[in-house]
């Protein structure tokens, strides 16, 4: 979850936790942009759930070793890792060396393409939420960063029941921050307007 801090000195208005990089480019490029590609989808489960415990910023600066390790976020083929592969992973200081986050990453891999088999894409079942378009937080730069929603208690709850690990409600609201499920931009930051404009 990321977590707010000083205020990013910079001619532009941000949110408070985009201070230095890679957060800020983050921010500025990814961070509340809607998803609609589901190998992006993946990505973003798997880099949240190994986020669990640690900074955001932590797995921005291993996601290039993610990508390479985990055949980039290809569900498919990650679905077929076998105990070789498993090991090799434990073993690859470039990510986080977590036996359950990355047993997880497998079978969420699996659970992930029984919901593309039922819907015809993860993007179809996850927007289905929030009926379709993002949600407007409208969040004041003062206030209090939301850790979860009965959108986030909703879609962690079916995810649990498909067989998803590591996809908990507070995991499952910084998911929906990131993918643009929620514009969760402070009402100050010059990525608010822009997002709410592309969104509607």
């Amino acid at each position: 979850m990321i977590q707010a801090t000083a205020t990013q000195p910079s001619a532009k208005t941000r949110c408070r936790w985009a201070t230095r990089e890679p957060s800020l480019s983050y921010h500025d490029e990814e961070w509340g942009v809607p998803v609609h590609d589901d190998h992006t989808w993946f990505e973003f489960i798997t880099l949240e759930g190994a986020q669990a415990g640690l900074s955001w910023e932590t797995i921005l600066k291993k996601r290039d070793r993610y990508r390479k390790v985990f055949s980039n976020f290809d569900p498919k083929k990650v679905a077929r890792y076998d105990a070789k592969k498993k090991k090799s992973l434990l073993a690859d200081a470039g990510i986080i060396r977590n036996r359950l986050k990355i047993d997880s990453t497998i079978t969420n891999a699996q659970a992930f393409l029984k919901i593309q088999k039922e819907f015809g894409s993860f993007d179809k079942y996850i927007w289905q939420f929030v009926e379709g378009k993002p949600l407007q937080s409208n969040r004041d730069p003062t206030s209090k960063m939301i850790v979860s929603t009965k959108f986030s208690d909703a879609i962690s709850k079916d995810l649990n029941n498909r067989g998803f690990r590591f996809v908990g409600t507070t995991i499952i609201y910084a998911l929906m921050q990131a993918t643009g499920l929620v514009n969760d931009h402070t009402t100050d930051c010059y990525r608010f307007t822009t997002i709410s404009r592309s969104s509607k």
